[in-house]
């Protein structure tokens, strides 16, 4: 008798809903077994992991009762005996390597027979164990980062933040054993079984690995990156939910890589796993992103005459990346460095020959402290790298500094608050603020640490070029609603700063991009030449009608607009403006009081906001502990400003708050999401 509700209730892994014991290191189970006529005193336990168990690698313990629990070893104390059975508490060690363990007994009195399988049990990481790496004091965070099976996920860009919901699931299921297997899938495993077994007591090391295996480049793993705007052949990244679709897919088809994810996706499915695991994980998306590609700390850039975003280096800005962070003691670096350590999925750079990232203290960040252990440099580069914005001409390949900017990396890095959907800010936990001297000379540090303060770099722009002054400004004002459907109305602002003249012909155009501000499509271009009287400023109305736009537009409804004003006699100014603009909104009406076994009716109502039929319309609706695996609902057509009603039922099978996640696609919508949380 293995005492599963119990066990679970004590070691908190009552969600899973395995028919096996599921526990937590480094705190006692209790388990019961029938058929011992000679002392207890004579019993020996054997507990082993992995397909080569052994002393050595720490995945096998051969232990036997003893009157008291040892907090450094596996041990065993006898809980009551009866006439025909025996209960025993069974203690492992707070380091104990994770995994799915056999149990075996052996008898010690005279005959040498050989063990008797118990049968296996799986031993989790213990937030909630003060000896455990990844112990976390505060009880109301242990809740949220390793037992909350739903998030929040911030988007869009730093002038306007939006965000979805998304449905973590990791007790839902066969989770737990795909979480497994993906260790067994890793390229460590593969070339090192014994080894990489050796490791899984060590949260830093699991959780790079897993930063490798969530995507499939070098290791065949769960998710294919996929950001061109174009997703045949595969799920668009915007349009899941869940992680739990994506992880039962790899398993299905036999772990092939899934298509398509991006950034949050990795994170998302990366979120599910260790949480999954024990190792408490959040969500970060942290606005105007660097990808800094050659480690310089500096992104640069480049345009045409035209005021086209030039798609040819290898460094970009994103307008929001998610990454994660995990919770545990860094014992290799000290424990100023303990805490939240920053881990990232999305394959961007490769670190030791592969496509992973982190763990990267956030502490360590914060200090510029990028020589330490992992990938400090490129994570720091995300939130603090310099700008450069360069005029490339590809006939002559001459590049000028249009200008350079040190504060707009790295802006309102947000994670889910703790027991609230609400957006917290860790900008502050990231870095000094922004200006402040003290954040310029942790960035000088970062620099000395990198030996970038005495290379001559020959594309660094020169102090001349960074030093001069524009005659002009300019500025994109939004004139009207940023939404899908409605025409796009902007105002270029531009201001005469000097006490003379000026003649400035303008070169506008307007790109549909991915998240990634990698341009797709042009919409529309135009130019203009205006005479500035001093100090004088002047607005030029811009319209880009809905039916210009819509065919472009990429899954992250983004656009870049660019005007790139050459000034008579002086230098170059460049004014450039992302939008992302709203999907329409749909609403969730739960008729009725959610009762456990009781069917309760569900609407979903949307308004098509076009003059245009909509046609492939698709609902989507997810929400662990309220229905099990996804309903999708075929749509009919909705023709210009119809409202649909779609109603379905519910049978909610666990009590408590839940939250329903709904997703709505259509030819020229995708991906409109919401959810409601639910009260059972």
């Amino acid at each position: 008798d293995w005492h599963l509700k119990e066990n679970a209730r004590d070691h908190h892994t009552s969600k899973f809903s395995s028919k096996e014991l599921i526990v937590r290191r480094g705190q006692a189970f209790i388990v019961t077994f029938n058929g011992t006529e000679q002392p207890e005193q004579n019993l020996t336990f054997i507990a082993e992991t992995g397909p080569k168990p052994s002393k050595l690698a720490k995945t096998q313990a051969t232990f036997g009762i003893s009157s008291t629990v040892s907090k450094e070893s596996w041990s065993a104390v006898l809980q009551s005996t009866s006439s025909n059975s025996v209960s025993i508490s069974i203690y492992s060690p707070p380091n104990a390597v994770i995994g799915r363990y056999k149990l075996s007994v052996q008898s010690t009195s005279g005959d040498s027979s050989s063990p008797a399988s118990l049968g296996t049990f799986v031993l989790l990481f213990n937030p909630w164990s003060s000896g455990d790496d990844v112990f976390m004091p505060n009880k109301a965070e242990c809740e949220e980062y390793v037992l909350e099976e739903f998030g929040i996920i911030f988007a869009g860009n730093k002038n306007h933040i939006n965000s979805f919901g998304w449905n973590f699931g990791q007790f839902q299921g066969d989770i737990l054993n795909i979480c497994l297997s993906m260790l067994d899938r890793s390229l460590n495993y593969r070339q090192d079984p014994a080894t990489d077994l050796s490791h899984r007591n060590d949260p830093k090391y699991l959780g790079r690995v897993l930063s490798a295996m969530v995507n499939a480049n070098d290791d065949q793993g769960v998710l294919l990156g996929n950001w061109s705007g174009n997703y045949a052949g595969g799920k668009s990244p915007s349009s899941w939910t869940g992680s739990g679709e994506i992880l039962q897919n790899w398993k299905k088809s036999g772990f092939k890589p899934v298509r398509y994810g991006q950034c949050w996706v990795f994170a998302a499915v990366l979120t599910t796993v260790l949480r999954c695991l024990g190792i408490p994980t959040r969500t970060i998306t942290n606005f105007s992103s660097a990808h800094d590609a050659d480690q310089n700390l500096r992104v640069d850039e480049f345009y045409d005459a035209n005021g086209n975003h030039l798609d040819r280096a290898a460094d970009s800005v994103w307008n929001f990346h998610v990454w994660n962070e995990s919770w545990f003691s860094r014992s290799d670096l000290g424990p100023s460095y303990s805490g939240w350590q920053v881990l990232d999925a999305t394959p961007q750079e490769e670190s030791g020959g592969i496509y992973q990232c982190g763990p990267a203290s956030r502490n360590a960040i914060k200090e510029g402290d990028v020589d330490l252990d992992y990938d400090c440099p490129f994570v720091f580069a995300e939130v603090n790298a310099d700008c450069m914005y360069w005029n490339y001409d590809p006939a002559t390949g001459k590049k000028t500094l249009i200008f350079s900017k040190s504060t707009i990396i790295g802006q309102f890095i947000s994670t889910k608050a703790v027991g609230r959907d609400d957006r917290v800010d860790v900008t502050n936990d990231y870095k000094y603020e922004e200006g402040s001297k003290k954040e310029r000379d942790i960035f000088k540090k970062a620099r000395k640490k990198l030996g970038l303060e005495d290379k001559f770099d020959p594309t660094a722009p020169t102090p001349q070029e960074i030093d001069q002054k524009p005659d002009i400004s300019g500025k994109f004002k939004v004139a009207g609603p940023l939404a899908v459907g409605k025409d796009l109305n902007l105002i270029l602002v531009l201001a005469n700063l000097q006490s003379d003249a000026k003649t400035v012909h303008v070169n506008m155009t307007a790109w549909s991009t991915v998240y990634t501000r990698r341009p797709v499509h042009e919409i529309w271009k135009d130019s203009i030449s205006v005479i500035l009287s001093p100090n004088e400023e002047k607005q030029f109305p811009i319209k880009i009608p809905y039916p210009e736009y819509h065919q472009q537009l990429t899954t992250d409804n983004t656009i870049q607009v660019t005007a790139l004003c050459h000034v008579e006699g002086g230098i170059q100014v460049l004014v450039q403006r992302d939008i992302t603009l709203d999907n329409p909104a749909i609403d969730i009406q739960v008729l009725g009081e959610a009762k456990v076994n009781k069917e309760v009716d569900v609407e979903v109502i949307f308004t098509n906001p076009i003059d245009m039929e909509l046609m492939d319309c698709v609902l989507q609706v997810e929400g662990n502990d309220l229905l099990r695996g996804i309903l999708e609902i075929d749509v009919p057509p909705l023709k210009a400003s119809e409202k649909s009603s779609t109603k379905f039922k519910l049978i909610p099978f666990e009590t408590g708050p839940k939250h329903l996640l709904v997703n709505f696609s259509c030819d020229k919508f995708s991906a409109i999401k919401t959810f409601k949380m639910v009260n059972v």
